[in-house]
């Protein structure tokens, strides 16, 4: 099983990482699939809108709700990470190099989100890296039956590790 998954200390720092790695990705003339977070500062307010984009080129999809300055739960959009959803679903089928998954987080855990476009990614024998935070770590492990790499969040890491993954380039 190709799939690792990587958590950075600070706050929105996974975010970053993986932005970063995917863009190499692209740069590089590679084909990822799924998605990257993209949080925006609200003025006054310590809390972020949340955007992920969808690899390779988009659309950007608003998964956060505005609930509230009072509001205490959830922001999540789960409407609109469902939509996130079903258009990597549909990307993968057009052809990708490795799925990035922004965060394994409480949808995932609870056993929707992004979990099937993990295990069709890893079915087409597709390396799969995963962004995950500590509240649900073990619910990936779970998931992945201990079997997922942690990597340091690292971008050389990263990309060393998805190098010796990808599938070889045509000559």
């Amino acid at each position: 099983m190709n799939i690792a998954y990587t958590m950075a200390a600070g706050r929105g720092d996974t975010d970053l990482l993986l932005a970063g790695v995917a863009e190499t990705l692209l740069a590089q003339g590679r084909m990822p699939c799924g998605t990257v977070q993209i949080n925006t500062g609200r003025k006054g307010d310590h809390r972020c809108d949340m955007d992920v984009r969808v690899l390779p080129a988009g659309p950007v999809i608003r998964i956060s709700q505005t609930l509230g300055r009072a509001s205490r739960g959830c922001r999540l959009d789960p409407a609109a990470l469902e939509a996130a959803v079903a258009q990597v679903q549909a990307d993968l089928a057009k052809g990708a190099d490795l799925l990035v998954v922004n965060k394994f987080g409480k949808h995932e855990a609870e056993g929707r989100g992004f979990r099937p476009v993990i295990a069709d990614a890893l079915a087409l024998g597709l390396p799969v890296l995963v962004g995950v935070n500590r509240l649900n770590r073990q619910a990936f492990l779970d998931f992945t039956d201990d079997l997922a790499v942690p990597l340091d969040p690292v971008q050389d890491t990263i990309l060393t590790w998805i190098e010796t993954h990808l599938p070889a380039r045509a000559a």
